[in-house]
């Protein structure tokens, strides 16, 4: 179900310092914005995808939507990854249109907004994508783009194309399903333009019909609108990052690890230099620098007055430009942008904003027919599956063979004897409790160990045998990391056509668990 009941603070550490939907979304809806030029906002939309290729009629409703003088936005964003990158890429993408869904009215229209991240220069993090076919193959695609260079820069390659149909051909599928998914890559591909072009045609031919508006910051209509932000955080470039530091020694002092710091001097802007390297700015006495070259405050206004898609957020300050731009009402984040959200609430007030709500995303682990039938015969759900694979085979097994030698029953019953010992010799002797302690602790530790061997070792002699673990591995947690978060949301049209996303569409927005596929 969706989150949507409790407080709007909640308390207890780290959920202080951000603004969770528990209880508040319609206080959102309500809540007053900074005046936001919706007209402006829609024409440099309109402007955006009438050069992507993707102004349809679809579009149109949705901008007529935003021009609407109380429409607000359900946003989200992504790094612009291969393929669209890992699922949850699209989950987010799916929840953003789920949840303007639930919000929107005749008299307060929403609408779902998907930020493209195509400022983001980390090609390590978007080049490579991994898909798993019928025959249980895992296919690894990785495309050389180039390190340091702003993703909406790189011009998509006709040899990336061609890596692109070569793993389709070797894709063990049913031949119509991957006709499809080819002819979404192609359609994406043929409007030429940038990686990041053809990551955002590939969620909009999945999820525009549903709802969602893509958005390239980098686009040079929307970089205009961006820019008095960025110009108010050139005034003051130290601001923000004091904020994070504040609120990075609270998170410390509060017991938590912070997600973002600010070094002394470092701002959050990146300057695109001439040489197309993205090259974060730092504060050096009067100017700013680079590292190698060094700027006076005005000549970068000059520079972001000319040509604005040159200087962009950082992390710490990114959110806040997009909700400057945007009449948000909320964001729909995974858990490592709630750690950033954490930090970033007083980055909105020093530009005359409030930090919107973030929804925590859908999140939804997919159960192809194999692996629920997998499931079952071990009583084991996914998340226990990815949590501890060897050790829910092995109590599977365990319980097969009926040795209880490993259960948590014997386990329990050896710890409820000791406890009775250790009372037994403290009424004896109670200079002997601590010791009695000690040892009933280690003892049973060891024994849990020697349990937990004995079962790795039951799921390994099996594994050999069958291959079940490494069958549910391959599905649950390809290359060691947990599905939704390293395999790319078209395996599963490839081998089930759009019944996944038919899927996906019809549940509520924040749902979380484990959804079979037919």
């Amino acid at each position: 179900m969706a989150r949507n009941a409790g407080a709007e603070y909640r308390t207890g550490g780290l959920l202080d310092y951000v603004r969770l939907p528990a209880g508040a979304l319609d206080r959102a809806l309500g809540e007053a914005r900074p005046d936001v030029d919706r007209a402006a906002l829609a024409d440099a939309l309109r402007t955006y995808h009438r050069d992507l290729g993707t102004l349809s009629p679809a579009v149109e409703t949705l901008l007529t939507r935003l021009e609407h003088p109380a429409s607000r936005v359900v946003v989200t964003g992504q790094q612009a990854g291969a393929l669209t990158g890992p699922a949850y890429s699209v989950h987010k993408a799916a929840d953003a249109v789920l949840l303007a869904r639930q919000l929107h009215t005749e008299d307060t229209p929403v609408v779902a907004v998907y930020w493209v991240a195509s400022q983001d220069h980390d090609a390590a993090e978007v080049a490579s994508t991994t898909l798993l076919d019928a025959s249980e193959r895992l296919h690894r695609l990785t495309l050389d783009v180039p390190e340091g260079v702003p993703v909406g820069r790189v011009p998509w390659q006709a040899a990336w194309t061609e890596q692109v149909h070569a793993l389709l051909d070797a894709f063990d599928a049913p031949a119509e399903y991957v006709a499809a998914v080819r002819a979404r890559v192609d359609r994406a591909v043929q409007g030429g333009g940038s990686y990041a072009d053809v990551f955002a045609r590939l969620i909009h031919d999945l999820l525009g019909g549903a709802g969602l508006l893509v958005l390239d910051p980098m686009h040079p209509a929307l970089a205009r609108l961006m820019a008095p932000t960025l110009a108010r955080e050139l005034r003051r470039p130290l601001a923000s990052s004091q904020v994070i530091e504040a609120a990075a020694e609270q998170l410390i002092a509060d017991g938590f690890e912070p997600q973002l710091r600010r070094p002394v001097g470092a701002t959050n802007l990146f300057l695109e230099e001439d040489d197309g390297q993205r090259r974060l700015l730092r504060v050096d006495g009067p100017d700013l620098t680079t590292g190698s070259r060094r700027y006076r405050p005005d000549a970068l206004l000059a520079l972001l007055e000319a040509d604005p898609t040159r200087i962009t957020p950082a992390a710490g300050l990114r959110p806040a430009v997009q909700d400057a731009l945007l009449p948000t009402v909320a964001f729909v984040v995974g858990p490592g942008e709630i750690a950033y959200g954490a930090q970033l609430r007083e980055v909105y007030p020093l530009h005359g904003l409030r930090q919107p709500l973030l929804w925590p995303r859908l999140s939804v682990t997919w159960l192809e027919p194999n692996v629920t039938r997998l499931l079952r015969r071990l009583k084991a759900t996914a998340p226990e599956v990815q949590a501890d694979p060897e050790g829910v085979l092995g109590r599977a097994l365990a319980a097969e063979r009926h040795a209880s030698a490993v259960t948590t029953e014997r386990l329990d019953a050896l710890t409820a004897s000791l406890d009775e010992i250790t009372l037994e010799i403290a009424a004896l002797d109670p200079t002997l409790v601590g010791a009695a302690a000690r040892t009933r602790a280690r003892t049973t530790a060891r024994v849990a160990r020697l349990q937990g061997l004995a079962i790795r070792a039951l799921a390994r002699a099996e594994d050999d045998r069958r291959g079940q673990l490494h069958r549910l591995k391959v599905h649950l947690l390809p290359n060691g990391v947990p599905q939704e978060r390293e395999m790319n949301f078209l395996t599963f049209l490839l081998k089930h056509g759009d019944e996944p996303l038919r899927q996906l569409l019809s549940l509520p927005a924040g749902w979380q668990g484990g959804l079979d596929i037919p």
